[in-house]
């Protein structure tokens, strides 16, 4: 009890002292209260026959109905393998390519052609999503320039944005240019607490350059790599909406249709608010579960290092 009261007066004690850190904490703190805490008690309708006329304490309840359904459904393996398919290729093919993109970047050493290089490869981060698929669109139309190209070589144009097999590689490989440079920030800054010295000196011991890569770089970074692959793969099935939803075509559905896009039609379209809550309940879950394998995985792979 005296240990208790020692602790919770060191505790009082020092957030008297750093009392203006905490001031200044304060609005994030409420802000993440109200827009991230706060709502998920609207995620409860996800069990109840949601009526808006009766709210949500005075619709009826009726438990794992929506769930149920969901998995009952005859396009439930259809959505969850597209989901996971392109959750999971694209984490394969996107993650190793800022730690690549870093690696190269520390090896210019001509400051100014370094912040050149990291404009260019930033820049298409900050292009909106909208731009980003209506350009997709316009150079892989029938009469687009990469078209153009495939008629040269063939003689026949090819339907990307039609053509259901072609839909999970654009995504993907543009979802790479848009986003590995910002990515690799993270690691461009691990690399620059490397000391020039530890170079110097497996350069006078014979390392070529992969064996300075592989010795030195890597390990500095390999706990970041660790938290960030972590955060990647408990987010496996929450992949952006916005842009799956915009390269949708009629055609390639097949492929197209993840969980996220299945919410919104049949939430905000079709007016099923429990059911695409369930949906969506349905998803999360399946990420928390995923982050927690895999942070148990890497702790065990990475000597205790994790998220937690």
């Amino acid at each position: 009890m005296i240990r208790e009261r020692g602790s919770a007066g060191r505790t009082l004690a020092f957030i008297k002292k750093n009392y203006f850190l905490y001031i200044l904490l304060a609005p994030a703190l409420i802000l993440t209260l109200i827009f991230k805490y706060v709502p998920m008690y609207g995620a409860v309708i996800a069990f109840k026959d949601f009526s808006p006329i009766k709210g949500i304490l005075g619709s009826e309840w009726v438990g794992l109905k929506h769930f149920e359904k969901f998995i009952a459904s005859p396009n439930f393996d259809v959505i969850f393998m597209n989901t996971l398919k392109l959750s999971f290729f694209g984490l394969l093919f996107s993650f190793p390519v800022p730690i690549l993109l870093a690696l190269m970047l520390n090896q210019v050493r001509k400051a100014t052609v370094k912040k050149n290089v990291q404009l260019f490869l930033y820049a298409p981060n900050f292009i909106s999503m909208v731009v980003i698929v209506g350009m997709l669109f316009i150079f892989l139309s029938p009469t687009g320039p990469i078209n153009q190209l495939v008629i040269w070589m063939t003689g026949n144009p090819l339907m990307f944005m039609s053509q259901p097999e072609y839909f999970r590689w654009i995504y993907i490989l543009s979802d790479i240019w848009q986003s590995a440079g910002w990515a690799s920030i993270i690691y461009v800054a691990a690399l620059a607490n490397v000391d020039p010295e530890l170079h110097n000196a497996a350069s006078l011991d014979g390392a070529n350059l992969l064996q300075r890569i592989r010795n030195i770089d890597l390990p500095t970074i390999r706990p970041i790599m660790a938290i960030v692959f972590i955060l990647a793969a408990g987010g496996i099935m929450s992949i952006g909406f916005e842009k799956a939803y915009l390269m949708q075509t009629s055609m390639n559905l097949p492929t197209s249709e993840i969980i996220a896009t299945y919410v919104y039609k049949v939430g905000l379209q079709s007016g099923d608010y429990a059911y695409s809550a369930a949906v969506g309940l349905f998803n999360s879950i399946i990420n928390v579960i995923l982050l927690v394998t895999v942070n148990f995985i890497v702790r065990k792979l990475n000597e205790g290092e994790g998220l937690y």
